[in-house]
């Protein structure tokens, strides 16, 4: 690796001025209150250093986190995990191309580990710029139809960026598109956590043939192209190690999906020499994400607040929400961020919420009103989350919103 971790070489008089204007750009950006002002700060210290990213990188011991679902989660678990051996920075509040990561790393002058979350696009760029230690690669599905490449152009572009790399490749073996782009990688860590959403890898990636998926294991019948060994897995509430002794995860996040970041993280800790016990114990200390899980009060209400951006992540939520008759809020947008297409929603299974009493809020609350239709679930439509609590039966909410939406309700609530 470049550089020397925890001991870092003084910045050059150009990438000082870089980091102080882009410091300030973010601090007038806040003062107007247009968010953190991270993404701004790095895009101005970008213009005046273009290489400041692979500068502030260069003493970290780094390690990036992609995927289309959990990636945020999982990056704040692997910081937890790293903590045990030395001070960390991170992206935590998801700010996840370059000039948010810059910003990211701007701040962590005197850390030991940088752990940072690599939108998929700008995946094999970062890990160009930043020579990280270690890859974790979770899983690939279809989202923002109108932005990103369909999945097998992605997990190709990955495989050519990591074609090579030094890294340790953290691995999702139970997913056919990251098994392919991570199989480039001299070494690899496979882990097996499962794929609950398969509707966009039933194709093989190494030659279009139908894959064969028998039980938890998955093959083609025409190249050979098959699931990998792993030597980590998930096995209900235990981490399995390579060596097969099995370590309970404790975590106060909900749902399977959450275990299964947690076995990664635990993976990808071991590379760093951090033990899995130690690791998991770190872990249990998160108790929200950026927002994600936390129990809010609004109107006298409890709503719990849960971030599902795409059909992989809605399928995750409705695992993880109370059962009937909980009230169940849902809000979708289509803005910039969210991606502009809502044909997604056609590729969610809302039959899987009948018996809850549902509210739609969101700016594009009739598109989803459409489907919930068709789906044959009862639901109403509301103009606001005001009036969509004050029409919801007693007991705690599960809200359910995309990206721009959980925005907007954070704001609304406070949170």
């Amino acid at each position: 690796m470049s550089g020397h971790p925890g001991n870092p070489e003084p910045l050059s008089p150009r990438a000082k001025l870089a980091v102080t204007a882009g410091k300030a750009a973010a601090a007038v950006s806040r003062a107007a209150g247009r968010g953190s002002g991270s993404v701004i700060g790095g895009r101005v210290a970008l213009k005046l250093d273009p290489d400041l990213l692979g500068r502030l990188a260069q003493h970290l011991d780094v390690v990036l986190v992609s995927a289309t679902n959990g990636k945020t989660t999982t990056t704040r678990l692997i910081a937890e995990a790293l903590r045990a051996s030395g001070p960390v920075v991170s992206n935590a509040l998801g700010a996840n191309m370059p000039a948010g990561i810059t910003s990211a790393l701007a701040g962590g002058t005197d850390s030991r580990y940088g752990v940072i979350e690599v939108d998929e696009k700008y995946l094999a760029g970062v890990a160009r710029d930043t020579t990280p230690k270690a890859i974790a690669l979770l899983n690939l599905s279809r989202d923002q139809l109108d932005r990103a490449a369909e999945t097998r152009m992605l997990a190709e572009k990955w495989r050519e960026g990591l074609n090579g790399s030094k890294a340790v490749v953290i691995a999702n073996a139970d997913d056919p598109l990251i098994v392919w782009a991570a199989s480039s990688s001299p070494n690899v860590v496979w882990v097996a956590v499962g794929q609950e959403w398969k509707d966009d890898a039933w194709s093989c990636p190494s030659c279009g043939g139908v894959l064969q998926r028998p039980g938890d294991d998955w093959f083609c019948g025409e190249c050979g192209f098959r699931r990998p060994a792993p030597s980590w897995a998930l096995s209900g509430d235990h981490v399995l190690d390579p060596h097969g002794s099995a370590w309970p995860i404790r975590l106060q996040l909900p749902g399977r999906a959450n275990k299964a970041n947690a076995a990664t993280s635990a993976a990808v800790a071991a590379v760093f020499g951090v033990p899995p016990q130690v690791a998991l114990e770190r872990m249990y200390q998160v108790q929200a994400v950026a927002g994600r899980y936390d129990v809010v009060s609004f109107q006298n209400r409890q709503l719990r607040l849960l971030l599902a951006k795409n059909p992989a992540g809605w399928l995750e939520t409705f695992s993880l929400i109370d059962p009937p008759p909980t009230p169940v809020i849902l809000s979708v947008n289509a803005r910039g961020a969210d991606g502009t297409d809502t044909s997604w929603l056609w590729d969610v299974d809302y039959g899987r919420l009948a018996g809850h009493p549902i509210m739609v809020i969101g700016d594009r609350r009739l598109d989803l009103a459409v489907r919930l239709e068709v789906a044959g679930v009862d639901f109403r439509v509301c103009d606001t989350l005001d009036e969509a609590v004050s029409m919801a039966p007693p007991g705690q909410i599960e809200l359910i919103a995309n990206y721009t939406a959980f925005q907007d309700v954070r704001r609304r609530v406070g949170n």
